[in-house]
């Protein structure tokens, strides 16, 4: 049965107010970063915009109908989640005092506005099941209660993928404050070699998780219905992302190269060798794993390898390291 109590807003799926909202917020943060060649901004422009599109879609949509819980609880995680992220990166790269992603963008005018394009399109894109969730188009019917077995799964991978990317990011920047020339093993990295992808990848499928409830259970039908469903695009796309352009290929062989050509290469290989790339798991459950299941089912596929880490290829291997050689 439809409802009232939203706010139409150029499409009634907000999917044109929120890629406006994100155009010219990102577009404004470009503009001070291009002409103060200033990149502190970046990612804090990134978190921010997840927060106030969730803000604005909340209030323009998703309360003040009946079991408007769900919208309330989902628009909830998106900004605390944003809040904490955006902080803690500001917060880093303050401390830091500069980002070396943007040394061959930093002065190039349409290569830096590129990124900020990516990001348009990270931001909108991954936002998406709460925008659908808030929208008109799904608000209009009465939504089923809170408490459907989506919900709950929704808030269980929501709050083990935020503890985790949490944990991740504070256990790696208080252990590089003291070990600066030393890979973070320690903790939850000492279980995955990128923690902070495998919290990211899955709250974003709980936020999915959280949100489809209506396309499932409730008194919703036609396109809000397919609006739900597609919006699993948001947790894909991040996983890709994560693991095809931006996250894992831009950290696994640079680290690997550098540790191949650091002072004790040996203790980096033994790492990835008991160290899982994506998923926690023990490093006595891991470490004996056959070679094909890392490579497959664990997901550290070959193309993420620096060859020139092997142990044959490193100019002090010695011959009694032979026999321990399992990761190539």
């Amino acid at each position: 049965m439809p409802t009232a109590g939203y706010v139409h807003v150029l499409d009634p799926y907000y999917a044109s107010i929120t890629l406006l909202i994100t155009i010219g917020y990102q577009l404004a943060f470009f503009a001070v970063a291009w002409t103060f060649k200033f990149d502190k901004v970046t990612d804090f422009a990134g978190g921010t915009n997840f927060f106030f599109l969730a803000l604005f879609t909340l209030l323009c949509g998703g309360i003040n109908h009946p079991n408007d819980a769900r919208s309330i609880i989902a628009s909830i995680f998106v900004m605390v989640w944003a809040l904490r992220l955006s902080g803690f990166l500001l917060f880093r790269i303050l401390k830091s005092g500069s980002d070396s992603r943007f040394d061959d963008k930093r002065d190039n005018f349409f290569k830096f506005l590129g990124f900020w394009v990516f990001q348009m399109v990270w931001v909108w894109t991954v936002s998406l099941p709460l925008t659908f969730l808030n929208s008109p188009e799904v608000q209009r019917y009465a939504q089923p209660s809170f408490g459907a077995p989506s919900d709950i799964a929704g808030v269980v991978l929501w709050a083990v993928g935020f503890l985790i990317e949490a944990l991740a990011d504070q256990t790696k920047y208080t252990y590089k404050k003291k070990n600066p020339k030393h890979f973070c093993d320690y903790g939850i990295w000492g279980w995955s070699r990128h923690p902070n992808y495998f919290g990211e990848i899955v709250l974003w499928w709980g936020i999915w998780s959280l949100c489809l409830a209506p396309a499932i259970r409730g008194d919703i039908s036609g396109r809000a219905v397919a609006a739900l469903w597609v919006a699993i695009v948001s947790p894909v796309f991040i996983t890709a992302l994560l693991f095809g352009i931006s996250g894992l290929p831009l950290q696994e062989k640079p680290a690997q190269k550098k540790q191949a050509e650091g002072d004790d290469p040996d203790a980096y290989i033994d790492y990835l060798d008991r160290t899982s790339i994506f998923f926690p798991v023990p490093p006595a459950l891991y470490r004996p794993l056959p070679r094909f299941i890392k490579r497959s089912i664990m997901l550290d596929f070959p193309f993420y390898q620096y060859d020139g880490l092997r142990r044959e290829s490193l100019p002090h291997r010695n011959s009694n390291q032979s026999r321990h050689d399992d990761r190539r």
